[in-house]
């Protein structure tokens, strides 16, 4: 008896060593097709990108594809307009090609007159992504100026008996005080600006934003509305809705990823715990929703009348994969992994020909199948720029990560 139970314990050692390794080699191979796909992916990315440059003239900047198929363009002035430039810093960064540092260089000499805006609360896309990765990337410290500058710029918004950076409207309005979800995109440019300085200023309005955010914005369940109205004589909360998503009381699906994208940054740059457990909080109601696809790309809006016949969102998708990479970072052994998966099966998906476009496709945007504003039928199922750049940061995020181990 004795010897048929060793027997049986040596056969039950061998069969899960015989287990361990058939599912570490196969995960091993899965991570060396997805690393393939992604530098093929960025590869093409490059030459992209330099056929893009080519399309408008230098003033503008890609902004999505409209009727006919044809390109669709903005000035500086439009949010998005930082994007193509902070793309081309991304793809520099991995093909360190002179010629692509020297389009985002022109191309950053384009935006750089939004600094002095004080009209949105979007400078942080339109400054920090094309000079914040172009300090992180070649270290050139003429960006610091221009990132300092605009974060004063983008405090000018900022109101201390309401707490919050205005999102939409004059500084001189009265009558109401409007903050969106999205504005928690924009406190990298703020934390950016205190390390840089040494003036805490920055930092205090980033964490005010944070912390009122966390308290008006978002749902016990961890989803969040997109817009509140603030009464800007009092701070009191006057009402929230949804202005790009289905409904009120609906998850927009890019309103989602902005939030789990804000509160890693927050966690990354103050170590607060409370931040962390928000971001964990947002990922937990994303990946364990019952609407969300397996292949991990969003519809539209988690609340979309029409699922599963509802638009796909590549732009929530790519910001979410970005999000979670960062984020695997900072918890514990089991969430990294569940975050690290997630994110590759969108990269994976993402990088498939039914959302990656071909050379000379699209105008030669990165993704298809994208959703800005369905309700108002505005850049529906098309390609845009913040799609491409976050699904270039994901990218480059995954290979440090991998390489890491």
């Amino acid at each position: 008896m004795y010897l048929a139970n060793q027997q049986l314990l040596h056969m039950f050692k061998l069969i899960s060593l015989f287990a361990f390794l058939f599912f570490t080699i196969a995960g091993q191979s899965q991570q060396s097709r997805l690393n393939e796909t992604i530098n093929t992916s960025l590869s093409l990315a490059a030459e992209q990108y330099v056929m893009l440059d080519h399309t408008p003239p230098d003033s503008l900047f890609p902004r999505n594809i409209g009727k006919e198929e044809k390109l669709v363009t903005n000035k500086s002035g439009w949010w998005t307009s930082g994007f193509f430039p902070g793309s081309l810093w991304f793809l520099y960064e991995y093909t360190q090609d002179p010629v692509l540092k020297d389009i985002a260089t022109r191309k950053n000499k384009m935006v750089e007159r939004e600094k002095l805006n004080t009209s949105d609360h979007d400078i942080g896309f339109k400054i920090y992504c094309p000079f914040g990765n172009q300090l992180q990337i070649t270290k050139d410290s003429s960006a610091v100026p221009v990132i300092i500058t605009a974060a004063q710029s983008l405090c000018k918004r900022f109101d201390p008996k309401v707490g919050l950076i205005r999102s939409w409207g004059s500084i001189q309005d009265t009558k109401e005080y409007v903050v969106i979800i999205d504005n928690m995109m924009n406190l990298e440019l703020l934390f950016a600006a205190t390390r840089l300085t040494g003036d805490s200023t920055y930092y205090k309005v980033a964490v005010s934003q944070a912390d009122n955010t966390i308290t008006n914005h978002f749902r016990p369940d961890g989803s969040s509305y997109h817009v509140l109205d603030y009464d800007p004589a009092t701070g009191a909360v006057r009402k929230k809705r949804t202005a790009q998503g289905f409904a009120d009381e609906s998850a927009w699906a890019r309103g989602q990823s902005w939030g789990l994208y804000g509160y890693t940054v927050c966690y990354r740059e103050t170590h607060d715990k409370r931040y962390l457990q928000q971001a964990q909080k947002i990922a937990s109601f994303i990946l364990n929703h019952k609407n969300l696809p397996a292949d991990k790309i969003p519809y539209w809006d988690f609340n979309a009348p029409n699922i599963p016949g509802a638009l796909r969102d590549a732009s929530a998708a790519a910001i979410m994969a970005s999000a979670l990479l960062e984020l695997s970072d900072y918890v514990n052994k089991k969430d990294k992994k569940t975050y690290i998966a997630t994110a590759s099966k969108i990269l994976t998906t993402l990088s498939d020909s039914t959302y990656r476009t071909k050379l000379n496709e699209k105008s030669n945007f990165l993704l298809k199948h994208s959703v800005g504003h369905l309700p108002a039928n505005s850049e529906v199922d098309t390609p845009l720029s913040y799609a491409d750049y976050y699904y270039l940061e994901a990218m480059l995020r995954w290979k440090k990560i991998v390489k890491s181990r």
